[in-house]
C-alpha cells in the first residue's frame, strides 16, 4: 500500500471514530426530541389560543424543515468535520446516488420546499385531492398528511401536488363555506321553504354570520319527477365543526318541513293488480 492510499485511509478513520459515531448518533437524538417538543408545545399553544391555530401550525412545519436540514448540516461540519474537497466530492456522490435511486423522494423532498413557499394549501386547511377529503395535518418533506372525515390518515407524496389538481375550501382561514342542498315538490311553497333554512342557518350555533347566507334555486329531476332544488350556502365559524354543522342544519330542516308541510318530490308508486 503506498503512502497515498494509506494517508487517506487514516483520514478515513480520523472522521468515523468511535466517539464521533456516538456524538452524531446523540446529536440526531437531540434533533428529534426538539422537534417533538416544539410540537407538543404548540398543540398546547392551539388549545389555549384556538382563533390561531393555523399560524402556529404553519409555524411549526416552518421550524420542522429549517430545524432537520440546518441540524444535519452542522452535525456533519461540527462533528465529522470533514475536508472541503471531501465534502464536496461526497456530496456530489450522494447527489447523483440520490437522484438515481431515490428519484421518487428527491422530486417530493423537492416539491415539499415549493409547497412550503408556493402555498396552495396550508396546514389546517380543509382540501379536496384525488377523490380525498379532510384536513391538512402536516406538510413534511417528503409527503402531505391528510386526515380524513372518517378519522383516516393519508400519506399523499408532496410530488404529486405539483402535478395534480388541489382544491382548498378554507385557503388559511377558520371559516368555510358550507353547501346544502334540499328538494321540494314543484308545488310546494318555495319562498317559504327557503325562509325555514334559512332560519334554521342563522339560529345554528355552528354559523359564522359576519358573512352571508346565499341561495341557488334550480330545476331538476328526484325520484324520476321535476322538483326545485334549493341550495343554501353558509359559512361554518370553524372547519372543525363542518360536519356537525351540515347535520344540524338537515335535521332541522326536515323537521321543519315536517310540520309546515312543505311537500318533497315522491316517486309515484303504481299498484299492480
Amino acid at each position: 500500500m503506498d503512502n497515498q492510499t494509506l494517508q487517506e485511509v487514516t483520514a478515513l478513520g480520523d472522521l468515523l471514530d468511535i466517539g464521533k459515531a456516538i456524538s452524531l448518533i446523540l446529536a440526531g437524538l437531540f434533533l428529534w426530541a426538539s422537534n417533538q417538543l416544539v410540537r407538543k408545545f404548540c398543540e398546547k399553544l392551539m388549545e389555549k389560543i384556538p382563533s390561531r391555530r393555523f399560524l402556529i401550525l404553519q409555524i411549526a412545519t416552518l421550524f420542522t424543515f429549517i430545524w432537520y436540514i440546518g441540524g444535519t448540516y452542522l452535525m456533519i461540519a461540527g462533528i465529522v468535520q470533514p475536508p472541503k474537497e471531501m465534502l464536496l466530492a461526497v456530496g456530489g456522490s450522494v447527489a447523483v446516488a440520490v437522484g438515481i435511486a431515490l428519484k421518487d423522494v428527491a422530486a417530493s423532498m423537492i416539491a415539499g420546499i415549493i409547497l412550503l413557499f408556493d402555498r396552495p394549501f396550508q396546514v389546517g386547511d380543509r382540501v379536496s385531492f384525488s377523490g380525498t377529503y379532510g384536513e391538512i395535518m402536516s406538510i413534511g418533506l417528503r409527503s402531505v398528511r391528510l386526515n380524513t372525515l372518517d378519522d383516516n390518515l393519508v400519506t399523499i407524496p408532496n410530488a404529486r401536488f405539483i402535478t395534480e389538481v388541489v382544491s382548498s375550501g378554507n385557503a388559511g382561514a377558520l371559516d368555510m363555506m358550507v353547501v346544502c342542498d334540499f328538494h321540494v315538490a314543484l308545488s310546494a311553497d318555495i319562498e317559504k321553504a327557503q325562509s325555514l333554512i334559512h332560519e334554521v342557518i342563522v339560529t345554528s350555533r355552528f354559523a359564522y354570520l359576519k358573512k352571508p347566507v346565499s341561495f341557488a334555486l334550480n330545476e331538476v329531476a328526484v325520484a324520476e319527477r321535476l322538483a326545485i332544488q334549493i341550495r343554501a350556502k353558509a359559512y361554518v365559524l370553524d372547519v372543525r365543526y363542518e360536519k356537525a354543522f351540515q347535520s344540524d342544519i338537515v335535521l332541522r330542516v326536515s323537521q321543519l318541513f315536517n310540520k309546515h308541510g312543505i311537500e318533497r318530490p315522491r316517486k309515484d308508486v303504481t299498484s299492480v293488480n
